[in-house]
């Protein structure tokens, strides 16, 4: 079994950051990817950003590229997600997630998940 813990949510005026953290234990495997999704209020949960945890190649969604950065910390079995240049359309519960396979976009083809932290942007 795997546990996800997101942390780091919160209240931000719009052009203001965050760091969001999520910490992997339980159950390890020599290679999987880590995801970032985010759901607002009405809206399909949708994908943010992934990160290899081998090798760290990342990906994002274009919404967020160039304002948010994934990262990762091996010794620390630690994904992050730091948030720049926040809008208030960034506003959603933010959920960490593990993919078994390859790095996939689509919520569904991911394994294990976190149980969500709130991110609220005021403009």
């Amino acid at each position: 079994q795997v546990q996800l813990v997101e942390s780091g949510g919160g209240l931000v005026q719009a052009g203001g950051s965050l760091r969001l953290s999520c910490a992997v234990s339980g159950r390890t495997f020599s290679s999987y990817v880590m995801g970032w999704f985010r759901q607002a209020p009405g809206k399909e949960r949708e994908f943010v950003a992934a990160i290899r945890w081998s090798g760290g190649s990342t990906y994002y969604a274009d919404s967020v590229k160039g304002r948010f950065t994934i990262s990762r910390d091996n010794a620390k079995n630690t994904v992050y997600l730091q948030m720049n240049s926040l809008k208030p359309e960034d506003t959603a519960v933010y959920y960490c997630a593990v993919d078994l396979g390859r790095v996939r976009t689509t919520p569904y083809d991911y394994d294990y998940w976190g149980q969500g932290t709130q991110v609220t942007v005021s403009s």
